[in-house]
């Protein structure tokens, strides 16, 4: 979801066909391969077509350069403040795509090397097989600048151990591809050297065949054994603090558990969780607790709400002024608004999270053979924009 700051005649995305094998690069390296609506588009374009091909059996994805995706620019949703709705299509785009990303009918495979943040993860977690090395880099971020757990992931964190889900959408903390595989949310631990070697092997493997892909991926694949320090060896503390009700109730739980002797890991994701906007940080708990009860189809309409909603500044400003102080101006000093907890109010969150009417919800098909239904193009939304030219 970010605004398209490529060159018009800028490969932002390249789609190749190799006998029964189809690659996906984006193609961004000099912008961390951030997701663009073209991005979108171009994925969503040779996603359709290969599941429909007969001949297609495995889809690989890729990034060029040192990211896998950074996930969207910023700069967009700032850019696009005004007039209302700018962002509209390429947020509904995104999460119609993230569905099909996450019911994808051929075999997928993930080669994720260094950065794969927000919605960009949202292209390596839900596949088949995603495979990582030691310089994968994984965080959603979002809460802290205004935002909320999107891309699905309030589904993918809330079914995590214990409250690590909470844990990780809260304080944005990061994740190596150890921690990752260790976590359920990477299946192969590959050093990054083998990796050119393991893509030709698929290649040469021309086949979708799941046993015949993974036998072919622990060719070069490592067993994973976590670092001591590493915050999943921290579980049972971050249960402790987590599974509380509020955020408030979260933080001073937290605080407690930085005081004592062993846990000097907390002060920075404390330090963080204490500096982030209160309504992203309200509205992602609320969100990534709701996920635990909900299908990927519900989660998936309730974050297109949230997220417009938060663009639409329904009850906080927070997304720019998060924005404005990271990338903008960046003097890392947002004035939240409201600024304390205690002033988002359950009441407020109801109304971000109060449904739209049905035509202008996320429409996600139900029935398989219509699977590939419910695009923008079809939805209320662009006959809406048709009719106001």
């Amino acid at each position: 979801m970010a605004q398209e700051v490529s060159k018009s005649d800028e490969q932002v995305v390249l789609g190749e066909e190799i006998e029964n094998v189809r690659v996906i690069t984006l193609n961004r390296p000099r912008h961390l391969n951030v997701i663009s609506s073209k991005v979108v588009s171009l994925l969503a374009e040779y996603l359709e077509k290969w599941e429909k091909d007969d001949k297609a059996e495995l889809v690989i994805i890729k990034g060029a350069g040192r990211a896998f995706s950074a996930g969207g620019d910023l700069k967009m949703f700032y850019d696009g403040r005004e007039p209302r709705d700018t962002c509209l299509e390429v947020v509904y785009r995104m999460y119609w795509l993230c569905y099909h990303i996450h019911t994808y009918q051929k075999t997928q495979v993930a080669l994720v090397h260094g950065i794969s943040m927000g919605g960009g993860a949202s292209l390596m977690v839900p596949l088949k097989f995603s495979v990582v090395t030691e310089k994968t880099v994984f965080a959603t971020p979002e809460a802290s600048i205004g935002f909320h757990t999107d891309c699905g992931f309030s589904y993918m964190l809330s079914h995590l151990p214990g409250h690590l889900g909470e844990f990780i959408a809260l304080t944005g903390a990061r994740l190596n591809g150890k921690e990752l595989v260790a976590v359920g949310m990477a299946t192969h631990y590959v050093p990054s050297e083998k990796l050119p070697e393991l893509e030709k092997r698929l290649m040469c493997l021309n086949s979708g065949d799941c046993n015949a892909v993974k036998s072919a991926i622990e060719e070069f694949s490592l067993d994973v054994k976590l670092h001591e320090e590493s915050v999943l060896n921290k579980q049972s503390t971050i249960d402790e603090c987590f599974s509380k009700d509020s955020v408030e109730e979260i933080i001073k739980s937290f605080e407690t558990e930085a005081g004592k002797e062993g846990n000097a890991w907390i002060g920075s994701l404390l330090k963080s969780l204490k500096r982030a906007s209160p309504t992203g940080l309200k509205i992602t708990l609320r969100s990534v607790r709701e996920g635990r009860n909900q299908t990927l189809t519900e989660c998936l309409k309730k974050e297109f709400r949230l997220t417009m909603n938060i663009l639409r500044t329904t009850i906080s400003n927070d997304v720019y002024e998060g924005i404005r102080a990271l990338t903008i101006d960046k003097d890392n000093a947002p004035k939240w608004d409201p600024p304390t907890l205690d002033q988002v109010s359950s009441e407020k969150l109801d109304i971000v999270f109060q449904p739209f009417k049905e035509e202008l919800e996320l429409q996600i098909p139900e029935k398989e053979e219509c699977r590939w239904d419910g695009k923008y193009e079809h939805s209320a939304y662009a006959k809406v924009t048709e009719e106001a030219k």
